[in-house]
């Protein structure tokens, strides 16, 4: 919004700007943020920051993590659409006391990473487009304590609520949701508000449409922007989500299986590297379109993909995603248009401009910069060693072939069964992250030790209802 500190402070006094919002993101990919009165220190804000701690936020609890610097990025300023005052915000670096970056911080590892492809022979930079799955319910109650376990959602859209009262009879068919029109879609005004939110906090916007699951799921899919452009705006986008939602009376959820059998929440990523006129991914004779380094790429997030999902799917809800449930990808190898594959390579986008490759096991519940820098530092690793991807058993395997029968033939590989092997993966597989220090050992242990620790166990040490109507008679 603002190209540098001067303009964000007279855009501050001009607009009458009430309050200051600070936000930074912590390692699980959550916004934390500090709110500052203006008319104050603005200026100091800027240029030295503001003391704060981070005890608080998992993985950062030691006592040098006590005492930090967050000073916000000028370029990130945006008016937030929900405050009842003016209210600017801006998103935040962390930095040590002695002002050099918090090398535990995602954001600064997404700048690392940034450079490391800049000092390459590629002579070029990453672009990305997410496509951004959600469900949106009328009501969601939930709570585990010892007396019991409980989720409960409710969606005026769905096939359950046909035979409810007040309902208008259009209710959509189990699975059956994918691009319904109105009066069906009953949440496609709420989608296009939000849709104007996006473009007001500078999120260019492709389209939204109904996704497949018939309680309330959507997406919208975001044009192609830079790696650290798109980590910020992942963040963006889920704020602006789940606040518009509360706005309008509902509520928004990104996790991957929110509802049994139904249709779960993705991210794809479509990827690619760029001169900023033309990919650097194409060859017109090539496999999809594509040139050897673009199929290394691809060779590289295949081969790192364990490792990779790790961070891209951070959540044991993504692994119940990836058990096979409706279209998520499991099995690890790439094709051309077949959206069952891992890696897909759109056919629409086979052009010198726009040649890429769409990596569709990812979710939501990842650190957005730390995805990024996954799927970066793996696709770079593929180019590095010349990665055949063909040669290394991934495939391609087209479109037209009976997934089940390649399979069994070729023993494809598949996506880690639970989120426990997926760190596993990682612990093992991580000299590609650490290049450069690009991810520093100590974030690849602290994010390992956070989801085991505060995630993985806490869950498996509590009873599941499923268990009693499997056990509770034995």
């Amino acid at each position: 919004m603002f190209k540098d500190i001067e303009e964000a402070l007279r855009y501050i006094r001009d607009k009458k700007i009430v309050m200051i919002d600070l936000k930074t993101a912590d390692l699980l990919g959550r916004w934390r943020h500090m709110v500052y009165k203006t008319g104050h220190n603005d200026e100091g804000i800027f240029t030295e920051g503001t003391g704060t701690s981070l005890t608080s936020y998992p993985g950062f609890k030691t006592m040098e993590c006590g005492d930090m610097n967050i000073k916000p990025d000028s370029t990130t300023g945006f008016l937030d659409p929900f405050a009842e005052e003016p209210t600017l915000c801006f998103i935040c670096d962390i930095y040590n006391n002695d002002g050099t970056p918090f090398e535990l911080d995602p954001r600064y590892v997404a700048k690392k990473a940034e450079k490391y492809l800049a000092k390459t022979n590629l002579n070029g930079f990453s672009l990305w487009g997410p496509e951004f799955e959600f469900y949106l319910f009328d009501e969601v109650q939930y709570g585990t304590d010892i007396q019991g376990a409980r989720y409960w959602v409710n969606s005026s859209e769905s096939y359950w609520s046909a035979g409810q009262e007040g309902s208008k009879g259009y209710n959509l068919p189990y699975t059956k949701g994918s691009q319904a029109d109105l009066p069906r879609d009953q949440f496609c005004n709420l989608r296009t508000h939000i849709v104007q939110y996006l473009e007001e906090v500078g999120i260019p916007i492709k389209y939204h449409h109904h996704e497949s699951g018939s309680p309330g799921q959507m997406e919208i899919e975001t044009y192609l922007t830079p790696l650290l452009q798109t980590g910020d705006n992942i963040f963006k986008l889920k704020y602006i989500i789940k606040n518009a939602a509360v706005k309008f009376g509902k509520t928004a959820t990104f996790m991957p299986m929110p509802l049994f059998s139904e249709s779960t929440n993705g991210m794809h990523y479509h990827q690619y590297i760029t001169d900023g006129k033309k990919s650097l991914f194409y060859d017109p004779k090539g496999y999809g379109g594509l040139n050897k380094n673009g199929l290394a790429y691809i060779g590289g997030i295949l081969s790192h993909v364990q490792a990779v999902i790790s961070l891209t799917n951070g959540s044991t809800s993504s692994y119940r995603r990836l058990g096979g449930y409706r279209a998520a990808p499991n099995y690890i190898f790439f094709s051309v248009g077949n959206r069952t594959a891992a890696i897909r390579i759109p056919a629409y986008a086979i052009n010198e401009k726009e040649a890429r490759v769409e990596f569709r096991m990812p979710d939501a519940t990842g650190n957005p910069y730390l995805s990024l820098v996954a799927m970066l530092m793996a696709g770079l690793n593929g180019i590095e060693r010349e990665i055949d991807p063909t040669n290394a058993g991934f495939g391609p395997f087209e479109d037209n072939f009976n997934v089940q029968d390649v399979i069994d033939k070729y023993k494809l590989p598949r996506a880690p069964d639970t989120f426990q092997e997926a760190l596993i993966a990682l612990e093992k597989d991580h000299d590609f992250l650490t290049k450069d220090n690009v991810c520093p050992e100590e974030l690849i242990k602290a994010w390992i030790t956070v989801k085991e620790t505060l995630e993985i166990a806490p869950l498996q040490q509590r009873p599941h209802p499923y268990e009693y109507d499997l056990y509770y008679d034995l």
